[in-house]
């Protein structure tokens, strides 16, 4: 059994773990706020572009489509681009996103395709590495916050691979905030770009507009910066998520602290009393004797 004063070391140990936690459950608090802001605010620029390549594309198709758009005609090669945090201590937040990932790509190396990855935020290299470690091409960080020059140039890596005939197409993982205690996983595919049925239509009231270049080449430029838009959209998206997961991990870690201290501290208590009722039995016996 512990001696007492490793029982009050223990506890002490304990309290001081107990502040951390509660100091990092009330920043998490703090920043989730500013970025649900962000995500949300970034969704309707996501929708509405979206909405616009819908249209677009609904009057798009033969040769002259954008290969963005309609593919190459192969799903051979794949390019499955991980989204993570770059930091823990968040309960499974990280995890759930690389499972989710692990599962689609490990299917998609059982049908025989070849898989390539691209990996977004630090904790997503580690499970990703034991597992598929050659296949990982680049890897980027997300930094203090998502920023729009990141998203550009991973966008643009991953066009480039499109381009030069090494993906046939990018399925994009990452976790979509929904409530402060829900996350979902969520796989999107990038390339070829998926036209959302449910986009909201463009309503012209009866005009008829004529595109300037043409419809092709609008998406020509749309399409690339969508790619874009997309992993800025994703990656707050997380930012929010890892920051809800985190006040929820650190809350629980505060309250399993304080029961540990509450256990610790009636353990000690009563320890303590079986010494002195010990020495007090000695001193009476001591004393009978005489």
């Amino acid at each position: 059994m512990a001696s007492l004063k490793e029982m009050r070391n223990r506890i002490a140990s304990v309290k001081a773990t107990q502040k951390i936690t509660k100091a990092m459950q009330m920043v998490a608090a703090a920043k989730l706020r500013r970025s649900q802001d962000s995500a949300e605010s970034a969704r309707p620029y996501a929708t509405r572009m979206a909405a616009v390549i819908a249209n677009l594309a609904a009057g798009v198709s033969g040769d002259g489509a954008p290969k963005l758009l309609v593919g190459t005609g192969s799903s051979q090669k794949q390019l499955v681009i991980v989204a993570t945090s770059d930091r823990g201590l968040a309960g499974g937040f990280n995890s759930s996103i690389t499972r989710a990932a692990r599962d689609f790509i490990a299917r998609l190396i059982a049908e025989g395709k070849d898989v390539k990855i691209i990996t977004i935020g630090r904790k997503a290299v580690p499970p990703l590495k034991r597992l598929f470690g050659e296949r990982i091409i680049s890897s980027h960080l997300v930094g203090p916050a998502p920023s729009m020059a990141v998203a550009r140039e991973i966008g643009e890596e991953i066009a480039g691979l499109f381009e030069s005939g090494q993906a046939d197409v990018a399925t994009l993982f990452y976790s979509r905030f929904q409530s402060v205690v829900t996350q979902v996983p969520t796989g999107k595919q990038l390339i070829p770009a998926q036209v959302d049925a449910g986009a909201p239509v463009i309503d012209l009231k009866g005009a008829a507009y004529e595109y300037e270049p043409d419809a092709e080449g609008i998406l020509e430029e749309l399409l690339p910066r969508n790619i874009t838009v997309q992993l800025l959209s994703a990656m707050l998206e997380n930012q929010a998520g890892f920051f809800a997961a985190q006040m929820t991990a650190m809350d629980n870690a505060t309250r399993n602290a304080g029961d540990m201290i509450n256990g610790y501290t009636i353990q000690y208590n009563r320890t303590r009393q079986a010494q002195i009722t010990k020495e007090l039995i000695e001193i009476i016996s001591g004393a009978e004797a005489l």
